[in-house]
């Protein structure tokens, strides 16, 4: 369940990429019910793993979706056809449409979005492509634009 302001996106690739596995994001809404069937059927196979983003989107889907995760958990499916390292990752808002059962049988993990002013600050720094050095370094006027840069995300942390 996502809290204001928080977007677990972010870890969920860097996660992924230091466990070399391969990320399939699906952002729910209307008609991406059937692209998310499909990425949970072919993940299970591979092991790769899928989030499926803004689940409290798709109200009606979610009957399907409960139905799905009934069928990967261990007295509902087959476990030789479900690869080990297959993961599926939901989000989403408080709603009172979302399956009981899925958040009764998952993990739940919070993501809070940073408090204070230093915290919101350091958190925009280490989003891409500000954590890199290329990019502060790439344009004709380094040090202006660090501190434009800088007032900028000093705005936003504050607004």
């Amino acid at each position: 369940m996502l809290s204001p302001g928080s977007d677990p996106m972010k870890a969920l690739e860097s996660i992924a990429l230091a466990k070399k596995r391969t990320l399939k994001a699906v952002s729910l809404g209307k008609g991406q019910g059937i692209k998310a069937e499909n990425y949970i059927k072919e993940a299970v196979k591979t092991g790769d793993w899928v989030v499926l983003q803004n689940c409290h989107l798709a109200a009606t889907w979610l009957e399907s979706l409960e139905k799905i995760c009934e069928d990967l958990r261990e007295d509902g499916a087959d476990l030789t056809k479900v690869n080990r390292d297959f993961r599926l990752w939901l989000t989403s808002y408080p709603a009172d449409d979302f399956p009981v059962s899925i958040l009764q049988n998952g993990v739940k993990m919070t993501n809070e979005p940073p408090k204070g002013l230093r915290a919101n600050i350091g958190n925009s720094f280490g989003v891409t492509p500000f954590n890199s050095i290329e990019f502060f370094n790439g344009n004709s006027q380094p040090a202006k634009f660090k501190k434009l840069l800088f007032g900028i995300l000093v705005f936003h942390a504050v607004i």
